[in-house]
């Protein structure tokens, strides 16, 4: 983006209107003109300069998810901080910065024992589930010109300058994700790793297995171009589960062991109790998926409860210590999430980026959208 660009977005904020992706209803995200966010003493105002679109943006689209109707959507911004709240110390202005899909407070009972990302109020029905993620939830999220950062000390992450925006796009939501549900399965050197789903994140967390040390990780999908974008990022073995039941040839390749840790990227009832059954006793099955529906617990695959599995669910960790470790990732090199950017659109042309991402034409991966 060039400086005259960057000169007229900020003559936008100063006349208080921005384009921004709103949900009108379900089927209907429109590019339309809002007003540019207030912010208080603890935020920041954020110039996009570069964000995309995630599946849960779908799951919103299409009705599955519920958020309100006139909101932003987008929760994974890369821009420049274009106003700092009074209380904001350690940042500039002009300072290029991410902030992860996540935003906590830092100060929550969940943040202090940990769980950054479950960042809501206690009730007397229970916790508030995942109130870690605000933007495009509960608040105004970032497929927009501008974008309000809630605590910006605790959320934005400076740039290295010699990181591009593409290079650091997966940093805020999928690339922590998918190594979330590495991490969460405990994954040790040596061993056997399987990974249902290849989409953006099931790639992640399959380049994220490879760098906690599993030596045999196998992959399922079906769409050739992610098997081969599998094979890219660490997979040993890809099966095509349209051609083969991956239950039968993952216990087969194993042995009858099964693997020490599976992997659900996709959200549906079929592929957690695939991972289920091919979980070794002992091993940890690591939900990613965002189901739309009731789950069952297949009983023989669980063992009746006795088989010493482990069944963990995580969402994107985020903060910006997380933020910073993503990007020290990118930047050593040991990891090139490049090639998943498939498709690139303007946010003049983000309802086209919709139809093509929800309907998932053309081979797209993750689509760029500049700002």
């Amino acid at each position: 983006m060039d400086s005259s660009t960057l000169a007229g977005n900020s003559r936008k904020a100063k006349a208080g209107k921005m384009k921004a992706a709103i949900f009108v209803e379900k089927g209907r995200i429109v590019l339309d003109d809002k007003p540019v966010p207030d912010i208080g003493p603890q935020d920041a105002l954020i110039r996009v300069t570069t964000t995309t679109i995630c599946g849960t943006d779908i799951h919103i689209l299409k009705g599955e998810y519920p958020v309100a109707k006139g909101l932003t959507i987008g929760h994974e911004p890369v821009g420049i901080i274009e106003k700092l709240g009074s209380e904001v110390k350690g940042f500039t202005e002009g300072q290029r910065v991410i902030a992860g899909a996540i935003t906590p407070s830092g100060w929550s009972n969940a943040c202090l024992c940990g769980f950054c990302s479950q960042d809501g109020a206690g009730t007397k029905h229970g916790w508030q589930a995942i109130g870690g993620w605000k933007f495009g939830n509960t608040i105004d999220g970032c497929q927009a010109e501008f974008v309000r950062v809630p605590d910006a000390m605790a959320n934005l992450a400076p740039i290295d300058d010699r990181l591009t925006d593409e290079e650091v796009l997966m940093c805020p939501d999928i690339m922590s994700t998918g190594f979330a549900g590495a991490e969460n399965g405990g994954i040790k050197i040596g061993d056997t790793v399987a990974v249902f789903a290849q989409g953006p994140i099931g790639l992640c967390a399959t380049a994220g297995a490879k760098l906690l040390g599993a030596t045999r990780i196998i992959t399922v999908d079906a769409v050739a171009a992610r098997m081969s974008m599998s094979r890219q990022l660490g997979a040993d073995e890809v099966i095509n589960f349209r051609e083969t039941d991956p239950v039968e040839a993952i216990m087969a390749l194993t042995d009858g062991r099964g693997v020490d840790v599976a992997i659900e990227a996709l959200g549906t009832q079929a592929t957690f109790a695939a991972g289920l059954r091919v979980v070794r006793p002992g091993g940890t099955l690591s939900s990613l998926g965002v189901y739309s529906g009731d789950l069952t617990i297949p009983l023989d695959a669980y063992a009746a409860g006795l088989g010493d599995k482990t069944i963990k669910s995580a969402l994107c960790p985020g903060g910006k210590e997380r933020m910073r470790r993503m990007m020290s990732v990118i930047a050593s090199g040991r990891v090139d999430l490049k090639p998943l950017v498939t498709h690139r659109y303007s946010i003049d042309q983000i309802e086209e980026a919709y139809d093509l991402f929800a309907n998932q034409r053309d081979g797209v991966l993750k689509v760029a959208i500049s700002v």
